[in-house]
């Protein structure tokens, strides 16, 4: 049992609270769904219930945590919480430190002391709830971002926890791997373990949460049963978006024009990362104005895809021709002109000490003029007017994407490419951006996504394209 009495939270050199007067209990053998807005204190509150914030962060600190009917002031360490508390993070390569799966998961096992025989029961136990028996002798530095997952929950469940601490687990997951997560995490809680999990996917979850919890500005702002919660409309676009509200048609209700010369033509595309082949004789053609979304599951050469579009990554063998040009004789520099890329992180895109300073280092990097007029247009078109002169990592996680999405349009390219544009973002957030990408589309823009979000695939883009192994399995729009 985990319970927090009127808990505050102020990180070190900030002063706006992380965490204001937060009250809840986790109760024994229960599921608390916590969702809301990136910046709404949701990581905060794990690091808080699980004691982090007590025995490693300063700032200042108000309210009361208990953890398993004591303190955690009272731990000696966070080893001594950990006997009782297992997080999982966002991140789970982080969280690994060992060559093998299996290694991952003794480690966490022979912690405890055991006699070898109970040691070799229970990991047998463990890599079998987690469906983890094929890859347990490999390095789990080289696995899928769902596998990792897998890998993560494995050894926080061999600490032996009656409380796991999740936060956002399916994050960076495709629909199936997200499955495989939640049939673990509802098998747990089925052996009576209690969960704290952070999410945005609430429909994949919803059967085995008993409690939703919904924070806004480090605030609870609702908590009750699911149905209850839900029942407050502004509160229900927030946690389950309806895309149907974005039009899929074209404002103009011109059909795309495919006599027309492809804007993106791959002729027999292959790719190789050493002996791992990513994309197998992939031909694909795109054209002007579509709004194509790609998906396929964690692995499938989604990324790798789209890499060779600006040249990030050359081709093993195959062409690809940009506006009728092979990459393979341009620079990077040369097709960021007609290719721009949004990465799934954005602050990966992100150095300058202003928003403003941001837009116009790629401005300058092409030589566009009338800087700050298109500056102030692109904010603007972004939803971020005010921000100019703000440091960009201050911004929430969805500002931040609104910003890296004008940082790619200010240099003006026709071809707009996101990978997992929405991920992390609450149901507000992602309508907003896909709302971005719909005008741009209607300005002439070709925009094409990767999403594991099948509701975005469905209902916003004119396009869906499947990707399998390295191969493209289906294709709604394909010439």
């Amino acid at each position: 049992m985990i319970e927090l009495r009127n808990v505050s939270y102020t990180y070190p050199h900030t002063v706006q609270p992380a965490l204001h007067r937060i009250t809840l209990t986790l109760p024994k053998g229960r599921c608390i769904m916590v969702t809301g807005p990136s910046g709404a204190g949701k990581t905060s509150l794990c690091l808080a219930a699980s004691g982090i914030l007590h025995h490693e962060f300063g700032g200042k600190k108000e309210g009361t945590v208990i953890v398993g009917n004591k303190d955690v002031a009272e731990y000696k360490s966070l080893s001594d919480l950990a006997q009782n508390v297992g997080v999982v993070f966002d991140d789970p390569e982080a969280q690994m430190i060992f060559t093998t799966v299996e290694e991952e998961i003794l480690s966490a096992l022979e912690h405890r002391g055991l006699p070898a025989a109970v040691v070799e029961e229970r990991l047998a136990e463990i890599i079998r709830t987690t469906y983890l028996g094929d890859l347990k002798d490999r390095s789990p530095h080289n696995l899928s971002g769902g596998q990792k997952q897998r890998v993560a929950l494995a050894a926080t469940l061999a600490l032996g926890n009656d409380i796991l601490i999740l936060d956002e687990p399916t994050s960076e997951l495709d629909e199936h791997a997200t499955k495989r997560i939640a049939e673990i995490l509802a098998g747990l809680k089925d052996q009576g373990k209690t969960l704290l999990l952070i999410e945005h996917k609430f429909r994949q979850f919803r059967d085995m949460v008993d409690t939703l919890v919904v924070m806004e500005d480090g605030a609870i702002t609702a908590t009750g049963s699911p149905d209850d919660v839900l029942n407050d409309d502004r509160i229900r676009g927030m946690v389950v978006p309806d895309f149907s509200m974005v039009a899929t048609a074209k404002p103009s209700g011109e059909a795309v024009d495919r006599r027309c010369e492809p804007v993106i033509a791959v002729r027999q595309l292959s790719h190789s990362y050493g002996p791992v082949q990513a994309l197998r004789d992939v031909n694909l053609e795109i054209r002007k104005s579509e709004f194509v979304a790609i998906v396929g599951e964690n692995g499938s050469g989604k990324t790798t895809l789209v890499k060779h579009f600006n040249r990030l990554l050359s081709p093993t063998s195959g062409d690809i021709l940009i506006n009728g040009k092979n990459t393979k004789d341009c620079s990077i520099a040369t097709l960021a002109r007609d290719v721009g890329l949004v990465f799934q992180n954005p602050d990966h895109m992100f150095f300058a000490d202003t928003v403003r300073e941001e837009i116009a280092f790629g401005l300058k990097n092409l030589g566009i003029g009338n800087g700050d007029a298109v500056i102030e247009t692109v904010l603007r078109d972004a939803g971020l007017s005010g921000s100019a002169e703000l440091y960009p990592r201050w911004l929430s996680r969805g500002e931040r994407q609104r910003l890296a999405i004008a940082c790619v349009v200010a240099m003006q390219p026709g071809i707009i490419v996101l990978d997992e544009p929405t991920t992390g973002l609450d149901g507000y957030e992602a309508l907003l951006v896909i709302d971005i990408l719909k005008k741009l589309q209607a300005k002439g823009h070709t925009i094409i996504i990767i999403t594991h979000n099948r509701e975005i695939a469905e209902h916003c883009a004119d396009r869906v394209i499947k990707m399998e192994n390295g191969y493209i399995v289906a294709d709604t729009g394909g010439a």
